[in-house]
C-alpha cells in the first residue's frame, strides 16, 4: 500500500488527539460547512471560540468588555506582517487593555487575558487539517494543519510525503515562506511554524531562514528521545503538550528590535529546559533558608547562551516578586554586546535594561527598592579611595546576579597584602567587593566552556551544574559546526635563530597562569619578536593567499587575532600593500578593517584605526551581513567573545592564548551558515598544545568536534579522490587538464556522458562521493597536498554539477545546505576552467531550448550529438519537464506521454536498446508532445475542453459508441458546467465535491456514455478538474462560446428512452386522490436557496421545492449506496436514509433492485415534470407502506 502526504497529516492529527486536543476537518469549519465557524475565508480567528474562552478566563467582565477584547484581537493595524505579529504577541503576554465601566459611571482600564496558563483546560484546544484561507487579492490556500488555542491560529504545519523522494522538508520551508507572503492575516497570529516530511521535523519563526529552523529532541526535557521515534512525534509531544505550549508562547518567544529591523526568535529545546531548571533552582536558592548558589549553566559557544540568559531573565522577572537582576561580565566589549542583546529584547523583559557607565552610576542603579535589570563589569565594584570596604547597596534577597563566563575573574575573595617601603595594604578581589555590596544576592553562572577540574572555586561560588549542552550535542542538533585546526608555522619561513628565540619566549609566557599583558616582561619581549616587520610581511602574504583560496571553495568571512594594537595596525599595512583594493578610508566601505580600543596618546599609525562605539556597531553589522564587502577584521581583544557572525569560516590566530579564552575565541567560527562544513582555526604562533590542554576538561566526544587536524580532512579528500578515479577508469579526461577553455567544456560533457553510461546506481554514487570530497576539500584547500589535486577536484565538481542539472527537476531550487552547496560549487575555481557557470547546453554545442516547444532544429541537433548517453539524459530531462508542463493542463495526455517516456528509458537502462535507438524514440515522443499541444486547434476545442475530451475519449468503447463529435460536445458541456458549478473549496468539501461528481455522472448518462466506464470516467474528470484548479484555474469563457441553451446539434441524440414502471410506480398521485396520512413532518431546516437547488437535476427542482414546502424532511441529494468494498453500486436523486425511502430519475432505474435489496422503498420520478403530481403524498405513501 502506498504512503501519502495525507497519511503524514493523519498521524499528526492522532498525536494531537493523544494530547487531548479537539480535532476538526477544515471544510466543516468553512463559511458553508456543516460546523460553520467563519463568515468567509478571509477570517482566520474563530471568533465564537475566542469569545467563549475569554468569558471563561475573565468571568469578572460583562459581554461588552469581552467583545471589545475580541475586536482588538481581530484588528490588525499595520501593513507590516512583522509589526502586526509583534503587536499581537504583546496582547498575548501583557493582556488586552479594555475600558470597564464602574458603578459611579466612570471607566477604568483593565486587562483581559487571552489564555489561562494555570488552568490549561479552561482554554479551547483545537487542531484543524485542510484549513482554507483566502487573503485579500490572493488565491485561496489550504494549510495542512493549523493549531488553534481559544480560536487563535498560533501554529501552522506544512507536511510533505515521507515516501516521495522528490520533495522534502526544504520544499515545506519554501511553501511556508510563500504562505507568509500570501496570507499575512493568518500569520499575524503565528507563534511559529512546523515543517516536516514525516521523518524530519523542524520549527521556526516568521524571520527564520531554513538553517535556523530547529529540531526538538526531547519530550520531557530530562533525556533525549530515542531515535526510534520520528522527529515529528517528538516535536508534537514535546512542544505541544498544553502547559508547555503556553509556556513557550508566553516566555520563550522574543522580538529583537534594532531600528527598523525586527527579528523574531523562538527558543531551542535546550534553552527552554535550561531556563525552567534555572528558575526552579533560583526559587530554592532565594528562599530564607536558601544557600544563594543557583548553579552553573554550561551551554557551548554558538548555541545561544546570551539568549538563554534573556529567556531566564524574562521568566524570572515574572516569577520572583519584582527582582533586581544584575548582569556581570569582566570586559567592556562583552558588557556592551550582552547589553545590546538584552536591550533589543525589551518586550519579553517588560522593562528597559540599564548599563552602568561608571562606578558612581552603578551605586545609584543598585540603590533601589526593587526591580531593574542592570549591566556592569565586575571592575566597577571597587571601593572608593577613602573606603576600606565596599558599602552595602541592598540587602534584599530577591537580587539575582548573572555572571557571564563564570571563571577566575569572578573569584578573588582572599586578601592580598601589597607592601610599599614604609606601609602595607590589604587588597581584595572584585568578587569580594561585589558580595559586600549585595550580601543577600543569589548567584548564577553562565559559561560557554566547562569549568576546569582544578577550578574548585566555581562550585563554591555558584553551586553545581544546572544544565549542560555540550559541543557534541550542539553539532548533532545542527546548532553549531565542527572546528578544524591548521598549523601554518611552517609557512612562516624565518631564520632558525629567530624561530628558536621566538619559541623560547612563547613557551615562557605560556607557563604563566594568565596569558595576557599582566605578565608584562614576558609579554613585551614576545610581542617584539612576533611583531617584527619581516615576520609580519610573511604572515600577511600567507593570510592573503590562504583566504583567497578559501573563498574559492566556500563563501564567508575571517578574523585575524593579533598580540597587540601595534601589530594589528602593522599587519593591516602589509596586507593592503598586497591588496590595495581592499582598503578604503570610509567606515562603510572596504574589504578589511581593524577593530580595537583607542588611546588618547596613541601614535598616528594607530589613530588611523580609531573608531567610536557607533562606528564599531556599523562594522559589526557589516561583518554579520554575508553580502557586505567587508570580509576580514583584525582584532586584539575585542570581538573574541560574544560576537556572533555565522558566515565567519576562518580565524587566524597570531596571539598566545590558552584555556577558556582560547576556546571562546575559536568558537567565533562554529556558527551554522548555509553549506559551511566547519570552521577553521589557522595557527601562526603555536597554540596547538594549548588547544589540546584546553580540551582536556571536555568529554571525549567533544574533543572530536574541536581542533580536528585538517590532515583528517585531507585524508578524506584522498580517499574519495581514489574512489572517483577508480569509477572513471579507463575513461580518459586528460584533455581537461591541458586543453583550452573550449576543450575543457567539451571534456566535462564527455565525462558526464561516461558517468551516465555506468548506470543509475553508479551515477548516484559518483554524485555522493564528489559532494563529500568537495566539503572536505573546502576545509583543507591550503594543505600542501591539496594543490596537486585542485584542478581534478574542480573538474569532478563540474561533472557532478552537470549531472545534477540533467537529472534534477527544473523547478525553484531548495534552500537546503546540499543544494546551496551544489549551486555554489558550480562556480569552479577560475584558474581551473572558465569564468562562467557550467552550462551543459553550451558545453555540448546547443542553444538552450524553449521547453514549451522543442523545435525540429533543436531535436535534430540533439540527434547529432557525439555523446549519446548525455543526449539521452538531456532529452529525458527536457521531456520530463515538458510532461510536467502538460500535466498541469491535461491529466490523461500527460499520463500517456509519461508512460511512453518511462518505457523508453527503462529499455535503455536495461540495455534492451542502444542509445541511438532510444534517442530516436525520444525525439519522436517530443514531436508527439508538440503535436499534442496543437490538438485543440484541430478539434476546435480550448485547452480545458481538450483535457476533458481526452478524459472521455481514452475509452475505445466510448469512441465507438458515441463518435468524435458527441465526445467533443460532451467536453464543451463538461467544461462549461464545471466552470459554473465549482465553488471555492470544492476540492476539500465533501458535499461540494459530491455535487460536482453527480453533475458529471448525470451528463455521462444523458449522453449514454458506456456504463461500464462510468465510475472510472467520473474519477478522471474530477482529477482533471483538480489539476486545472491547482495550476491557475479554468480558462474564462469567451464570447464566442455557446450559451447554456445553444449546444450544437450532433448526429447522436441524447437519451430519450422510455422506462417501464412497476405497479407501485405506475401512476403518480394527483391532489384529489391524496390518502389519509399516518406520518406527518411539519418542519424542515433546509433553505430554498439557489445554491441548494443547483445541486438538483434541473428537471426535478420543482419537485424538490414541493417536497420541502410540504413539510417533508430535507432529502439527501444524489445519495450514493456504497458496498463493503467502498464502491458506489447505486445512486438516488432524492433519499431519506432515516425512512429508507428514495426517488430515482429514469436514468437511475437500473438501480431499483439493488436498492430494494437493502430494504429501501423506491419510487421512480416521472419522465416529465407534471404539475399535478403530488410528490409530498407520494413520499408519505412510501413511508406508510401504502
Amino acid at each position: 500500500m502506498n504512503y501519502y502526504e495525507s497519511d503524514v497529516e493523519q498521524s499528526a492529527m492522532e498525536l494531537f488527539e493523544e494530547l487531548y486536543y479537539e480535532t476538526g476537518y477544515g471544510p466543516d469549519f468553512a463559511p458553508d460547512g456543516e460546523a460553520r465557524e467563519r463568515d468567509d475565508y478571509h477570517e482566520v480567528v474563530l471568533k465564537n471560540r475566542l469569545r467563549e474562552a475569554l468569558s471563561r478566563i475573565n468571568p469578572q467582565y460583562p459581554a461588552e468588555v469581552i467583545e471589545e477584547a475580541v475586536r482588538k484581537v481581530c484588528t490588525l493595524e499595520s501593513p507590516s506582517l512583522l509589526v502586526n505579529n509583534k503587536a499581537f504577541h504583546q496582547l498575548l503576554t501583557d493582556g488586552v487593555d479594555v475600558s470597564v465601566r464602574q458603578a459611579d459611571g466612570s471607566y477604568l482600564t483593565k486587562k483581559v487575558w487571552l489564555v489561562d496558563p494555570v488552568n490549561v483546560e479552561q482554554n479551547d484546544w483545537l487542531v484543524v487539517n485542510q484549513f482554507q484561507v483566502k487573503d485579500r487579492g490572493a488565491h485561496p490556500k489550504r494549510l495542512d494543519l493549523v493549531v488553534f488555542v481559544n480560536g487563535i491560529p498560533f501554529s501552522v504545519f506544512e507536511l510533505k510525503n515521507t515516501a516521495d523522494e522528490r520533495v522534502g522538508i526544504a520544499d515545506a520551508f519554501e511553501d511556508v515562506k510563500a504562505y507568509q507572503q500570501s496570507l499575512p492575516t493568518l500569520f499575524a497570529y503565528n507563534a511559529f511554524s512546523v515543517i516536516s516530511d514525516g521523518t524530519e521535523a523542524r520549527y521556526g519563526t516568521l524571520t527564520a531562514d531554513f538553517d535556523r529552523y530547529m529540531v526538538w529532541r526531547t519530550i520531557d526535557g530530562k533525556e533525549l528521545a530515542p531515535s526510534s521515534l520520528s522527529q515529528l512525534e517528538v516535536l508534537i509531544r514535546g512542544m505541544f503538550a498544553k502547559d508547555r505550549f503556553l509556556d513557550i508562547l508566553r516566555h520563550f518567544i522574543l522580538f529583537q528590535v534594532d531600528g527598523e529591523e525586527i527579528i523574531k526568535i523562538v527558543a531551542a529545546y535546550h534553552q527552554v529546559f535550561a531556563t525552567l531548571k534555572a528558575v526552579e533552582s533560583t526559587h530554592r536558592a532565594t528562599e530564607e533558608s536558601g544557600d544563594r548558589k543557583i548553579g552553573v549553566v554550561w551551554h557551548t559557544q554558538g548555541s545561544g547562551k546570551s539568549l538563554s540568559m534573556v529567556f531566564y531573565t524574562g521568566k524570572l522577572v515574572q516569577e520572583l516578586n519584582n527582582p533586581t537582576v544584575v548582569v556581570v561580565t569582566d570586559r567592556n566589549d562583552l558588557d556592551d554586546q550582552l547589553f545590546g542583546t538584552f536591550s533589543k529584547s525589551q518586550q519579553l523583559l517588560r522593562q528597559t535594561p540599564k548599563q552602568a557607565t561608571s562606578r558612581q552610576e552603578l551605586r545609584q542603579l543598585l540603590s533601589v527598592e526593587s526591580g531593574g535589570i542592570i549591566f556592569t563589569t565586575i571592575q566597577k565594584f571597587t571601593p572608593g579611595e577613602d573606603e576600606d570596604q565596599y558599602p552595602v547597596l541592598t540587602d534584599r534577597r530577591n537580587v539575582v546576579v548573572i555572571v557571564d563566563e563564570a571563571h577566575r575573574s569572578q573569584y578573588g575573595f582572599q586578601a592580598e597584602v601589597k607592601k610599599k617601603q614604609d606601609e602595607a595594604k590589604v587588597k581584595f578581589g572584585f568578587a569580594k567587593h561585589m558580595r559586600d555590596a549585595l550580601p543577600q544576592a543569589s548567584y548564577i553562572g553562565f559559561t560557554g566552556t566547562p569549568v576546569e577540574l582544578a577550578d574548585r572555586n566555581t562550585p563554591a561560588v555558584f553551586g553545581d551544574y544546572i544544565d549542560i549542552y555540550d559541543m557534541t550535542r550542539a553539532v548533532e542538533d545542527g546548532a553549531t559546526v565542527k572546528i578544524y585546526y591548521e598549523s601554518r608555522l611552517a609557512q612562516v619561513e624565518l631564520p632558525e635563530e629567530e624561530k628558536k628565540k621566538l619559541d623560547e619566549e612563547y613557551q615562557k609566557l605560556m607557563q604563566e597562569q594568565e596569558v595576557d599583558e599582566s605578565v608584562k616582561g614576558k609579554w613585551s619581549r614576545l610581542e617584539v619578536l612576533v611583531g617584527a616587520e619581516k615576520r609580519l610581511k610573511l604572515i600577511a602574504k600567507d593570510i592573503v593567499g590562504h583566504f583567497e583560496q578559501r573563498q574559492q571553495q566556500i563563501r564567508g568571512k575571517a578574523m585575524i587575532v593579533t598580540m597587540s594594537r601595534r601589530i594589528a595596525a602593522e599587519l593591516y599595512k602589509h596586507i593592503i600593500a598586497l591588496r590595495k583594493k581592499w582598503h578604503h578610508d570610509d567606515i562603510d566601505k572596504g574589504t578589511i578593517k581593524v577593530v580595537m580600543t583607542s588611546g588618547a596618546d596613541d601614535p598616528e599609525a594607530l589613530k588611523k584605526h580609531h573608531t567610536t562605539k557607533a562606528q564599531r556597531d556599523l562594522l559589526a553589522k557589516r561583518m554579520k551581513n554575508p553580502d557586505d564587502e567587508l570580509k576580514i577584521v583584525i582584532v586584539c581583544d575585542m570581538w573574541l567573545t560574544g560576537f556572533d557572525v555565522p558566515c565567519m569560516h576562518t580565524i587566524y590566530i597570531d596571539k598566545p592564548m590558552k584555556g577558556h579564552n582560547l576556546m571562546q575565541a575559536i568558537a567565533r567560527v562554529n556558527r551554522v551558515f548555509q553549506d559551511k562544513p566547519g570552521g577553521l582555526v589557522v595557527d601562526y604562533i603555536g597554540i596547538g598544545q594549548a588547544l589540546k590542554e584546553a580540551l582536556k576538561v571536555y568529554t571525549p566526544s567533544d574533543r572530536e568536534m574541536t581542533g580536528i587536524d585538517t590532515e583528517k580532512a585531507m585524508d578524506l579528500v584522498k580517499e574519495k579522490y581514489d574512489i572517483i578515479r577508480h569509477m572513471l577508469y579507463p575513461h580518459d579526461y586528460s584533455r581537461f587538464l591541458t586543453g583550452t577553455a573550449k576543450e575543457k567544456a567539451r571534456q566535462i560533457a564527455a565525462t558526464t556522458d561516461y558517468v551516465i553510461s555506468l548506470g543509475e546506481e553508479a551515477k548516484k554514487e559518483f554524485v555522493k562521493h564528489v559532494t563529500i570530497m568537495a566539503q572536505a576539500f573546502a576545509l583543507c584547500v591550503t594543505h600542501p597536498d591539496a594543490k596537486a589535486l585542485s584542478v581534478e577536484i574542480g573538474f569532478f565538481k563540474a561533472v557532478k554539477a552537470a549531472i545534477v542539472k540533467l537529472t534534477a527537476p527544473s523547478r525553484k531550487p531548495k534552500k537546503s545546505p546540499d543544494v546551496v552547496e551544489a549551486q555554489i560549487n558550480q562556480l569552479i575555481n577560475k584558474s581551473v576552467i572558465t569564468n562562467e557557470v557550467v552550462d551543459i547546453y553550451s558545453a555540448v554545442g546547443l542553444d538552450k531550448p524553449n521547453i514549451a516547444e522543442l523545435s525540429e532544429e533543436f531535436l535534430e541537433d540533439v540527434r547529432k550529438l557525439e555523446h549519446k548517453n548525455l543526449a539521452v539524459e538531456l532529452l529525458n530531462r527536457l521531456l520530463k519537464d515538458k510532461v510536467r508542463l502538460i500535466s498541469r493542463r491535461n491529466v490523461v495526455q500527460s499520463k500517456k506521454l509519461s508512460e511512453m517516456l518511462e518505457e523508453a528509458i527503462r529499455k535503455y537502462h536495461n540495455r534492451l536498446i542502444e542509445s541511438s535507438a532510444v534517442i530516436q524514440e525520444l525525439i519522436d515522443l517530443a514531436k508527439e508532445m508538440n503535436q499534442a499541444q496543437r490538438r485543440g486547434n484541430d478539434l476546435g476545442l480550448s485547452d480545458d475542453e481538450v483535457a476533458f475530451y481526452d478524459a472521455l475519449s481514452q475509452y475505445e468503447s466510448a469512441k465507438d459508441a458515441l463518435g468524435v463529435d458527441v465526445l467533443k460536445q460532451m467536453a464543451r458541456e463538461l467544461a462549461r458546467k464545471i466552470r459554473q458549478s465549482r465553488t471555492v473549496d470544492w476540492r476539500v468539501r465533501q458535499s461540494a465535491r459530491a455535487n460536482l461528481k453527480r453533475m458529471v455522472k448525470r451528463l455521462l448518462r444523458k449522453y449514454q456514455f458506456p456504463p461500464e466506464q462510468n465510475e472510472q470516467a467520473v474519477d478522471v474528470v474530477i482529477q482533471q478538474c483538480e489539476v486545472l484548479e491547482e495550476y491557475g484555474g479554468f480558462e474564462e469563457e469567451k464570447e464566442s462560446d455557446l450559451s447554456n441553451n445553444q449546444l450544437p446539434n450532433v448526429e447522436k441524440p441524447v437519451d430519450e428512452t422510455e422506462y417501464s414502471l412497476s405497479k407501485e410506480e405506475e401512476k403518480p398521485l394527483i391532489a384529489e386522490e391524496r390518502p389519509e396520512i399516518e406520518v406527518r413532518v411539519t418542519s424542515t431546516s433546509v433553505q430554498l436557496s439557489e445554491e441548494w437547488l443547483s445541486q438538483i437535476h434541473e428537471q426535478y427542482q420543482e419537485a424538490a421545492k414541493q417536497l420541502v414546502l410540504g413539510g417533508v424532511p430535507e432529502p439527501k441529494i444524489g445519495y450514493e449506496f456504497v458496498n463493503s468494498a467502498g464502491t458506489v453500486e447505486a445512486e438516488a436523486e432524492f433519499a431519506w436514509p432515516d425512512q429508507k425511502v428514495c426517488f430515482l430519475t429514469p436514468l437511475q432505474a437500473d438501480f431499483r433492485d439493488k436498492i430494494r435489496a437493502r430494504g429501501w422503498k423506491v419510487w421512480l420520478l416521472p419522465e416529465v415534470d407534471i404539475e399535478q403530481v403530488d410528490y409530498v403524498s407520494q413520499w408519505h405513501r412510501l413511508v406508510n407502506g401504502q
